[in-house]
């Protein structure tokens, strides 16, 4: 187990960086498969998409409190999920964590 995480921790943390870096890490996982890498991936791309689909959202229902609140909860989540992948752990990111795990199950 200790060397699966070694071997996807890189691409695990690629994943964190922006919604390109998880398309990246989507690729690079492609050959071999890596279990750590995969399980990080489905965190951040979900936090990535859900940061994007809000934000778009946000851009016609102008609200500053609303946004303020959507980069707050984002930064949180995403740091938790970074330190998570730096730390080799595979725990999921609270409240939304389990249903990125069951939602973006084509990511393999």
């Amino acid at each position: 187990m200790n060397n699966v995480i070694k071997e996807g921790k890189t691409t695990a943390i690629v994943a964190y960086m922006t919604m390109v870096g998880a398309l990246i890490a989507i690729s690079m996982n492609t050959e071999p498969k890596n279990e750590f890498a995969r399980f990080h991936i489905r965190q951040a791309f979900g936090l990535h998409l859900m940061f994007l689909g809000f934000a778009l959202f946000l851009s016609n229902w102008y609200s500053d409190y609303a946004w303020y609140g959507l980069y707050v909860f984002y930064v949180v989540l995403w740091f938790y999920g970074f330190l998570s992948a730096l730390n080799d752990k595979k725990q999921e990111v609270p409240i939304l964590g389990p249903y990125f795990q069951k939602w973006f199950t084509f990511i393999s």
